[in-house]
């Protein structure tokens, strides 16, 4: 009886030390302390005010919620920088009558990631993401809003997936 506890035992913990770089947001061990994220400024053609700055504050907050990584304002081992280079609205559904009944806001995101510590994990890509609504409201105050919460987690975890969980 001794024997298979001993074997329960070692087993378990063959099991638990071959976990335990793993964590809940699917990470692994990163080989950074810190990391900084740039302004992204919006260089967009149709201009929302405000959204650069909702963007990078939101992407700050992904990486500090998901990694123990502490935010620098310069020389982080993690460097996140780009701009929004693309914010437009499109009809997306006719109606009979040749109205639109549903429109689409589709944001559009450039980062450049430098990995100082681990050159091979540096790219440069564009990430983008949209969010319909009816043709009937507006695309400001609490539509707005939710649009662009919507677009800017999927955005913000797609750049985290890309860069820190290798998705």
């Amino acid at each position: 009886m001794k024997k298979i506890y001993s074997l329960l035992a070692l087993l378990s913990l063959l099991l638990l030390t071959g976990c335990s770089v793993y964590n809940f947001t699917g990470t692994g061990k990163i080989d950074a302390k810190t990391f900084q994220v740039n302004f992204f400024q919006n260089n967009a053609d149709l201009i929302e005010p405000g959204i650069d700055r909702t963007f990078t504050l939101a992407l700050q907050d992904i990486i500090m919620n998901q990694t123990n990584l502490n935010l620098v304002k310069s020389g982080g081992d993690l460097i996140y920088e780009g701009e929004i280079v693309d914010y437009r609205i499109s009809p997306m559904t006719a109606t009979a009558d040749q109205r639109a009944s549903q429109n689409r806001l589709k944001i559009r995101v450039n980062v450049r990631f430098t990995n100082r510590n681990k050159e091979i994990d540096n790219f440069e890509r564009t990430f983008e993401f949209f969010f319909d609504y009816p043709a009937t409201q507006q695309l400001s105050g609490s539509t707005l809003n939710s649009a662009i919460k919507v677009i800017f987690e999927r955005i913000t975890q797609d750049i985290f997936n890309e860069s820190l969980a290798k998705w």
